[in-house]
């Protein structure tokens, strides 16, 4: 068989340079994933701003989000290619210090994991996990909040995809977990926004959520407002906080919406879904006696 017929009935491939890992020296060859070959097949944006991909018949799932995030097999240190090796001292000291923990973390949810080993759901979904456990020990120079944010949201992407092959197994209540942590994270990025006490402006080229558009901090906004008006019983129990957590949540959605209106460069999809969006905010507070 040909190289090109063989290439053509897979998903990825193995970068030819190594890849060292900062934190513990470890070499490894990057898997990417091929780019053509009607390996994608694009289906609808979900109300979360997830592109759903049809099953390939030739090839099976695929999905980009599995090969986006660097993780080094050895200590699962895992990180955004940009990243990388925008290690200080500290960052790197933290993260080697927390080797154990880290795979001991990952393993509890998932199971022993081997990033040697060709990407799938499982391993896609530890990518994401590790990405927030890491991101958790950097300083702000990497603007580790809205990163953490956009793991936040991929992970429990994945975690919705385990429960539905897995059901018996639990990993809604995961999927859910992050789902809140996402809403909180992305909170704090909208705060982070406003004050400048993260180079945010640097994850600009990736905060998605997913890969197909890059819905930049157009996606921030719409995405704290649906994940504050789907988790706003966990995120706030008494109603009169919940009023004010939505409240607050329309105004800023309220400036996407006008924004979009008024711009003809802002991407159609994301307009209608956050007139939508600032609909159904109308009806959740005017039905709590809220503000009108």
């Amino acid at each position: 068989m040909s190289q090109a017929a063989a290439q053509s009935k897979k998903v990825s491939f193995r970068a030819k340079e190594s890849t060292a890992c900062p934190i513990c020296d470890e070499n490894h060859q990057k898997e990417q994933m091929f780019q053509g070959g009607g390996r994608l097949i694009a289906g609808k944006l979900a109300q979360d701003l997830r592109r759903l991909y049809e099953k390939n018949k030739k090839f099976g799932r695929v999905s980009p989000l599995d090969y986006v995030m660097t993780v080094c097999p050895r200590c699962l240190y895992s990180s955004f290619p940009k990243d990388w090796n925008a290690l200080n001292p500290a960052d790197n000291e933290a993260i080697r210090m927390a080797t154990d923990a880290r795979r001991s973390y990952i393993e509890k949810i998932l199971g022993p994991v081997d990033f040697t080993s060709d990407r799938q759901i499982v391993l896609g979904a530890a990518s994401y996990l590790l990405g927030m456990d890491c991101y958790q020990l950097r300083g702000v120079s990497v603007a580790p909040t809205p990163k953490k944010a956009v793991c936040a949201i991929r992970a429990a992407w994945y975690f919705s995809d385990l429960h539905e092959e897995f059901p018996h197994i639990g990993y809604d209540k995961i999927r859910d977990l992050l789902y809140q942590k996402a809403a909180v994270i992305y909170g704090y990025t909208l705060e982070l926004m406003q004050n400048g006490n993260e180079p945010v402006d640097q994850a600009a080229g990736m905060l998605g959520p997913d890969t197909d558009n890059n819905w930049g901090f157009d996606g921030v906004i719409y995405l704290n407002a649906f994940l504050t008006k789907k988790f706003k019983d966990q995120m706030a129990p008494k109603p009169e906080d919940q009023v004010l957590l939505l409240s607050r949540a329309k105004r800023t959605l309220a400036r996407l919406y006008g924004s979009g209106k008024a711009s003809k460069g802002k991407p159609g999809p994301i307009v209608e879904m956050t007139r939508e969006l600032y609909d159904e905010y109308n009806a959740i507070l005017e039905e709590m006696g809220g503000e009108k």
